[in-house]
């Protein structure tokens, strides 16, 4: 086993075939390539953080885009017969033939505009309240405690920016969109619903994004001790990490994206057929609506969708993410070396 410091000064350095290494102060370990860059903090500034949360972000939705608008569908309570799908790929194929290539597309400028500094404020939080307070639990070791009420508190800052973007985009995702660009669709709500309608389902949101996150950085973390324990940069170890935890926390919390869904989209024709006039609001209300159209397995209306989501999403998220955290990082500590 390799040992990484000496505690006094008569401890031998492990025999070894390279020579030994530099020697420097306690404080400032010498960085080392592909090494221990998770755990040289101060090295990873605020503005890293951002940076490298702001490209994760857009990634993450917009390739995935497409499979985005195939689960808003899949979740619609009482569809349109021509928007009743049966798998995944049926759905994309169906909407491409039937809707034209870039229907499955529609609103994804929306999303890009929301997600940069939704994550960037995202993985910023997380970054700092995670260390804090694994600092306070457990005296700089890795608490899942610490990790959970991190991303917990980041989900407050993302879904404050995110959510309107998710309204507007839900919107134009939806079968027969009455919508032909974002703007149009802002400008209607706003005039029809008032600025409320864009945090109908906010707290819904923050019901299920903040279990979700949750849920999502401890699996996270979780495999990381697992399948990459010395926290170095290792690409496949982030995308099998950020992959299982995307599932698990995906399939949980199916039930809350549901009725985040009928908020959101306020569906005419289910709210029509239980004589429910003006707009839905609030979870109890959405929990019950979606109990009443669909029973329990209206609950988990395009979990399918969901999953095969949020696998590759999270998946790109967290591999995008510790690369330009790493590369940003490197490169500051090698720059300050060289001065």
């Amino acid at each position: 086993m390799e040992l990484s410091c000496s505690v006094g000064g008569s401890t031998a350095a492990p025999p070894g075939p390279g020579p030994p290494g530099p020697i420097a102060a306690p404080s400032v370990p010498p960085p080392m390539e592909g090494e221990d860059y998770e755990s040289l903090p101060s090295g990873a500034s605020l503005g890293t953080h951002m940076l490298a949360g702001a490209v994760a972000g857009i990634m993450e939705h917009s390739v995935m885009y497409p499979v985005d608008s195939v689960k808003t569908r899949m979740q619609s309570l009482q569809p349109d017969p021509k928007a009743q799908y049966r798998s995944v790929y049926e759905a994309l194929k169906k909407m491409v033939l039937t809707e034209g290539f870039w229907r499955p597309l529609r609103g994804i400028n929306v999303t890009m505009l929301g997600a940069g500094p939704a994550h960037a404020m995202y993985f910023a939080c997380y970054e700092k309240m995670k260390k804090s307070l694994s600092d306070t639990i457990q005296h700089g070791g890795n608490s899942h405690l610490a990790n959970g009420i991190a991303g917990s508190v980041a989900t407050l800052l993302h879904d404050a920016v995110m959510n309107p973007a998710e309204v507007v985009k839900q919107r134009m995702q939806m079968f027969n969109s009455p919508y032909k660009s974002v703007w149009q669709c802002v400008r209607t709500v706003q005039k029809t619903e008032g600025f409320g309608a864009f945090y109908r389902s906010y707290t819904t949101q923050l019901t299920m994004n903040v279990p979700f996150q949750a849920i999502h950085f401890i699996t996270y973390e979780f495999m990381q001790e697992r399948v990459n324990p010395h926290r170095e940069y290792h690409p496949l170890s982030h995308v099998c990490s950020g992959a299982v935890a995307g599932a698990v926390a995906a399939a949980a919390t199916t039930p809350l994206d549901v009725c985040k869904t009928l908020l959101n989209t306020q569906e005419n024709t289910a709210l029509s057929s239980l004589n429910i006039t003006g707009h839905l609001s609030g979870m109890a209300n959405a929990f019950r609506t979606v109990y009443q159209l669909g029973g329990i397995a209206g609950y988990f209306r395009g979990v399918q969708a969901r999953v095969i989501y949020q696998i590759p999403s999270t998946a790109i998220a967290w591999s995008v993410y510790e690369f330009f955290k790493y590369f940003l990082t490197k490169h500051k500590l090698e720059k300050r070396t060289s001065l």
